[in-house]
């Protein structure tokens, strides 16, 4: 996998305005199936007490039903025991898609500029406008973005095993994911706010991309386009399975922004606030709490479905 890192200067010069998110989506996403399922979203805690007390219940449940010849005790302990397991598949499958994080930003009212005060946790919604620097879109060249996302996937699994016997496996092999500092204008005051979402914040996108190349195994012939693209970033363009998807934010979208609200010289700025925020439990959605640690950026349409961030896996 192959991601985009801005190095620091050597000397103090001005901080870079772009602030590169490529690593931190791959160290969430690096495993062939992490779209799916990844221990790591999982509380250790939850982990260190169910492991033992399935143990002891099935060692209690067996003990039964060899002197009592009773066997719903064990049927009964291993289908709630079935019951939590999903319940935790569940919650590591909607983690890793910012379940949590989505309903909660969905739920949040919208601020009021005017009326909000230093350090408030605000939501803004509004549209977007390039400060000093804009991105350009790797793949499809969209100019004046304040947010790019572009992720390639190869299907398959590894080269040297038959690639139809592995439809269900995706490899993250390249990613470039950026975003810069940017203005929105508030639609319900009208204002205009500096969201502080350049070099050195923590941002969590929750924008989805859109799939522009999907080979099949049954046509793997990649277009011109994507040869070209591939040869500029020293990846091979071998005939296979990719799957290419492409998100971004232009100058003029509209954008919901979360952070904390602060002034500097009179200029009202969102940015991540100090400590983390909880998004609290969510007990329709059967979804544990998550913990943010940064701007939220999202689009509306995103914001009210279900996941963001990652999409479903399309099978190439």
């Amino acid at each position: 996998m192959t991601c985009h890192i801005n190095n620091p200067p050597l000397v103090p010069n001005p901080a870079p305005p772009i602030n590169d998110l490529s690593c931190s989506f791959y160290h969430r996403h690096r495993h062939p199936f992490s779209f799916y399922f990844s221990l790591d979203t999982i509380p250790s805690t939850a982990i260190y007490i169910l492991i033992p007390l399935f143990f002891i219940g099935f060692a209690v449940s067996i003990f039964i039903l060899i002197t009592v010849h009773n066997a719903i005790l064990l049927v009964s302990f291993l289908f709630l025991f079935a019951i939590v397991v999903c319940f935790l598949f569940w919650n590591s499958y909607s983690s890793l898609r910012n379940g949590a994080l989505v309903h909660f930003v969905d739920r949040f009212p919208n601020s009021d500029l005017g009326s909000a005060k230093e350090g408030q946790i605000v939501k803004v919604t509004g549209l977007v406008s390039c400060e000093n620097h804009s991105l350009e879109s790797s793949y499809e060249r969209v100019s004046r973005c304040v947010y790019t996302s572009t992720l390639l996937y190869e299907c398959g699994g590894f080269q040297s095993k038959p690639i139809s016997n592995f439809k269900f496996k995706r490899n993250l092999v390249h990613i470039e994911r950026s975003v810069v500092d940017l203005y929105v204008t508030d639609a319900k005051s009208g204002l205009r706010v500096t969201v502080k979402a350049g070099y050195g914040s923590e941002v969590i996108p929750l924008i989805n991309e859109s799939t522009l190349v999907n080979t099949s195994s049954k046509n793997m012939i990649l277009s011109s386009t994507l040869i070209k693209w591939l040869g500029e970033r020293d990846l091979t363009a071998d005939a296979r399975m990719l799957c290419l998807e492409e998100g971004y934010v232009k100058e003029g979208s509209s954008l919901t922004v979360m952070g904390m609200l602060t002034r500097h010289d009179g200029i009202l700025m969102i940015v991540p606030p100090p400590e983390f925020i909880s998004t609290g439990c969510f007990v329709q959605k059967l979804l544990f709490p998550m913990e943010i640690n940064g701007i939220t950026l999202s689009t509306p349409n995103n914001v009210n479905s279900t996941f963001s961030n990652v999409r479903p896996p399309q099978f190439c």
